[in-house]
């Protein structure tokens, strides 16, 4: 894979001073990542770049192919997370590697069709195999035949691309990964902060049905954690500790789109809906929290010495504002080329369009200086959400 470079960046002292304004304002820096197959290349991009300007995550939560890039981040130590990255991502992108790229949407679009029918027939390298014979002539109640492929070469790949022992044991990263448990069909997060990550835990939160199979942890099955939300922001807002963070929310579906034309397109369409994250909608909430929040602190000020004791005053203490959350939206944006089976459309050339797309949109965000100051203000109600898409033209 041609080594991106950092060309056309903010400059230096850009950075320097995104970097004091970081280190003085905010205790936890988050990166919180969105499930969406293939296209989850556009993340290690956003990776990248923070890592090469010393902005050290200490907390990544991510959902299905977002965990796995998740746990290669935390996993690892910063000086050998991006080659960990790339190493896994050139790996499941070896099948296909079209020698030139055609001139055009229309025949690019056609060649990663070809690209996604290998992906379907064949599996990934790394990754996922096709499960041979497949589920409808296995025994019924058995393990194979609860999904189309298998998954036991991401085991492998994880085991030798994540550090395990570094992860529980040393990582200064806390690492959450969301999944289903099927009996249930409840939403649970496995916390790096609660217990021991092992690749079950990453597996199970990428198992969606019925490609992949169900993973079994302490007794129960899991599957994709994206079935029931496919990002980890609402998690990272109600377990946000009483400090002031910073979230780099990188989403790989986009709420926003255009009408279709195409059946293809309506297929396209459906998806962006069903797995974009709804990340306005949760902060929407968080901030009407956070209002009432303010309100509570505010009404406490003005109560008389003599309540301060009651048990109902003690009791309300604990819901002050406490904490300001300054969100960085980034978002994958379509290409021109971009079909329904854009997430599972695993050819080298598309994964290195993603991670240029990552690395572009992070780049474009950190010009704007202003958009880390923390959110102080009283209208702010102690959350702001910057986009790039929706909040400047450049």
């Amino acid at each position: 894979m041609p080594q991106p470079t950092l060309s056309e960046t903010p400059t230096s002292e850009d950075f320097e001073a995104i970097r004091q304004m970081v280190a003085e304002n905010y205790k936890n820096v988050v990166l919180v990542l969105q499930g969406g197959g293939a296209l989850g290349s556009y993340q290690p991009g956003v990776a990248e770049v923070l890592n090469h300007i010393g902005l050290h995550m200490t907390w990544v939560a991510g959902i299905s192919i977002g965990a796995i890039n998740s746990a290669l981040i935390a996993g690892n130590p910063p000086e050998r997370r991006i080659e960990r990255m790339r190493t896994f991502w050139e790996r499941v992108t070896s099948r296909v590697q079209w020698p030139f790229e055609p001139h055009g949407d229309m025949l690019r679009s056609f060649f990663n069709q070809l690209s996604s029918y290998s992906a379907l027939t064949f599996g990934q390298p790394g990754f996922f195999n096709p499960r041979v014979p497949p589920p409808q002539l296995q025994p019924a109640g058995s393990h194979n035949a609860l999904s189309y492929y298998d998954t036991a070469p991401l085991r492998d790949t994880l085991l030798e691309l994540v550090d395990f022992d570094y992860l529980n044991n040393e990582s200064p990263v806390r690492l959450s990964v969301g999944a289903v448990n099927v009996r249930t069909g409840n939403f649970v997060y496995f916390d790096s902060r609660e217990r021991r990550i092992t690749p079950e835990h990453i597996m199970a939160s990428g198992a969606l049905p019925p490609g992949f199979p169900p993973v079994e942890i302490e007794g129960e099955l899991y599957w994709d954690g994206g079935l029931v939300s496919n990002t980890p922001l609402s998690y990272v807002l109600t377990q946000a500790p009483d400090d002031c963070s910073l979230i780099f929310q990188v989403d790989l579906f986009a709420a926003v789109g255009n009408r279709p034309r195409t059946i293809a397109e309506v297929g396209e369409r459906e998806k962006d809906i069903q797995f974009s994250s709804r990340t306005r909608l949760n902060t929407d909430i968080f901030r009407q929290t956070q209002m009432m929040r303010r309100a509570v602190g505010d009404l406490l000020d003005k109560l008389p010495e003599e309540v301060r004791d009651l048990p109902e005053y003690k009791a309300l203490e604990d819901h002050r504002l406490r904490s300001a959350v300054n969100i960085i939206h980034l978002i994958y944006r379509r290409h021109g080329y971009d079909r329904e089976y854009k997430d599972y459309e695993f050819s080298r050339n598309t994964m290195i369009d993603h991670w240029n797309a990552g690395r572009d949109t992070i780049i474009r965000t950190l010009r704007h200086r202003d958009w880390f100051q923390p959110p102080h203000s009283h209208h702010q109600a102690g959350v702001v959400t910057h986009d790039i898409h929706r909040d400047a033209a450049d």
